[in-house]
């Protein structure tokens, strides 16, 4: 169930990053990026930091990538037509993206430049099945 745009508010104001804010904002301004704007508002847990390796493996094609988290510099990309939007980059792999040949920008700048959000994919976050774990524990 989608969250309200009151509790993506209230949840907003114990937020202290003030670019955080900033996009939070601006994604709960465009109902194309309201999802971003849940993800984002709630605790840190759920937003998604991911490492490049990830990333190679998730993406198809020339399409725009949101990792509502930040990305990390694990791994390599291969696909050099992807653009890559993130809350925050390591510089690391800011280095390895721009290297490659991938478009990288920011989640507020993109919702500046694409409002409609089209041609964007966001990744959603791992979940874990515990008697899966569990079971390989064992």
């Amino acid at each position: 169930m989608p969250k309200s745009k009151t509790k993506i508010k209230r949840q907003m104001s114990r937020k202290t990053n003030l670019e955080l804010v900033k996009t939070i904002i601006a994604a709960k301004k465009n109902k194309s990026w309201l999802k971003i704007a849940e993800i984002l508002s709630g605790p840190r847990k759920k937003r998604r930091n991911t490492n490049l390796g990830e990333i190679n493996k998730k993406i198809k094609g020339k399409e725009a990538l949101i990792v509502p988290g930040k990305v990390l510099s694990q791994g390599e990309i291969n696909n050099k037509k992807i653009k890559i939007i993130a809350m925050d980059f390591s510089e690391k792999a800011k280095e390895k993206l721009l290297k490659s040949g991938c478009k990288i920008s920011t989640i507020l700048e993109e919702i500046e430049k694409n409002p409609s959000a089209k041609g964007t994919k966001i990744l959603k976050s791992r979940k874990i099945d515990l008697n899966q774990l569990n079971k390989e524990s064992i």
